[in-house]
């Protein structure tokens, strides 16, 4: 089964789970279904996210219900689903101290009324409870507030340390059935955590939930790493590292910790990113002043070059369909962008505006290419279309840099620096409005980072 498949709906045409669904450390169980006494009627609350400006939805997420020492499990995975949701941008969660009914019940029918009275369009209802095998049972309901009716509905099963992603599932959940959009909160992020004086700075590849959780250090910061990205088929980043002093790039599998080099090559290589389909990594081999893009297959090791051109052309990013690759080039004399086929055919400049632009990466979705762009002294994360129509700059700042899309192709997240001898680079989102930009909080500076798929 799929995650789209996360939540079920109560109205006619409800999805159907069948069987038990295994998801790393969890169980995903049947969709829960009607309560009694809930009118099957066709369901009101949809949230329109087509438009530019949206009108964030009220939504009420008591605690979940939950008996004795699991108490505390049933206040922290509502407070997560509703972090993730209110980080959206799309939803409003009302303040607790506001709800006039108690949920005692998780399966029971809510009083809507008191809900409508504080303008909540949706509420979420949970419980959770301890097993006899010491695993946690958490379940959740969405309704529709003013239609009086039961959206989705849905149990799993999980060790007590995973219940933080049972908490983003649900509002993946959540998130899927209100906008018809697949949800991005049970995600990672692999970024570079920075520490020391700014001349002096030790960079470490760290890895960390997509909201700022369970922070892990990938590398003990002997050589510095940087561009860190995820593969789109497995538990592998590869990264830059000047191990030894000599700039080359290296996988590594995050759940062991085992690296290897991606090969040997004789000049500098970097900026390497993975193929769609994870077979091939793409990245720049410097000779002399030029750099040039190549692929190296994972399997046979066969490298191929793209491009051959006097300059640097780097950051190459594939579309989703692996059709196509955007790249950066000062092949004409400023940094722009280029879209060329995937075996280097048809290169062509994309990006015609003021200044340079640099850093490209596709969206999931294949309809935008995120960028940087400096133009008189500023630095701006923007986006256009694939054929560089449809200019927009969603972030400006003294130093914001590296765009990396969230799953769903919703939000950008990146990087920006502060200037003085004490500044550091810190982790931004913004979504694709413009006007939903947050800071995300790492233990120390943060560059370089990049989102991961969904958690399978």
């Amino acid at each position: 089964m799929s995650r789209r498949q996360a939540a079920g709906h109560a109205a006619a045409g409800m999805r159907k789970w069948r069987g038990l669904v295994a998801r790393r450390g969890l169980v995903v169980l049947a969709a829960l279904g009607l309560a009694a006494g809930v009118s099957p009627a066709s369901a009101q609350l949809r949230l329109d996210i087509t438009r530019g400006t949206i009108q964030p939805v009220p939504i009420a997420i008591p605690t979940f219900v939950a008996a004795g020492a699991d108490a505390q499990f049933g206040f922290d995975i509502a407070a997560v689903i509703s972090a993730d949701l209110g980080r959206s941008g799309l939803f409003q969660p009302l303040e607790p101290a506001s709800f006039i009914e108690q949920i005692t019940t998780a399966g029971a029918v809510p009083r809507f009324g008191d809900w409508r009275v504080i303008n909540a369009q949706a509420l979420v209802t949970g419980a959770v409870q301890r097993q006899p095998d010491g695993r946690l049972r958490a379940e959740f309901r969405l309704w529709d507030v003013f239609a009086g009716q039961q959206l989705a509905g849905q149990q799993f099963f999980t060790t007590p340390d995973h219940w933080r992603r049972v908490a983003h599932i649900i509002a993946d959940a959540i998130y899927e059935r209100l906008t018809g959009e697949q949800g991005y909160f049970d995600s990672r992020i692999v970024f570079v955590d920075e520490t020391g004086p700014k001349d002096q700075r030790i960079k470490r590849l760290a890895i960390m939930d997509q909201d700022g959780a369970n922070v892990r250090y990938l590398t003990n910061g002997n050589e510095i790493v940087i561009t860190p990205r995820f593969s789109p088929s497995t538990q592998e980043i590869t990264y830059m590292s000047y191990e030894g002093g000599r700039p080359r790039v290296y996988l590594m599998n995050i759940e062991t910790g085992q690296r290897e080099l991606v090969d040997n090559f004789s000049g500098m290589n970097f900026a390497p990113r993975f193929s769609p389909d994870g077979r091939r990594v793409i990245m720049s081999l410097q000779d002399g002043a030029n750099a040039n893009i190549y692929t190296l297959d994972l399997n046979t090791r066969q490298r191929l070059q793209l491009t051959n051109t006097v300059g640097i052309d780097t950051s190459p990013s594939y579309s989703p369909d692996g059709l196509e690759i955007v790249f950066e080039s000062d092949r004409g004399g400023s940094q722009q962008l280029y879209v060329m086929g995937a075996d280097g055919s048809s290169q062509r400049r994309i990006s015609f505006g003021q200044g340079s632009y640099s850093t490209p990466v596709w969206s999931p979705r294949g309809d935008l290419i995120a960028f940087t762009k400096r133009d008189g002294g500023q630095f701006m994360i923007g986006v256009m279309r694939p054929d560089g129509s449809g200019e927009r700059i969603l972030a400006t700042g003294y130093h914001n840099e590296g765009p990396t899309w969230s799953p769903n192709g919703r939000v950008l997240m990146f990087f920006r620096d502060t200037a003085g001898t004490n500044g550091g680079p810190q982790l931004w989102s913004v979504d694709l409005t413009g006007y939903n930009e947050m800071r995300v909080q790492t233990p120390s500076f943060a560059s370089d980072p990049a989102w991961s798929p969904l958690i399978n």
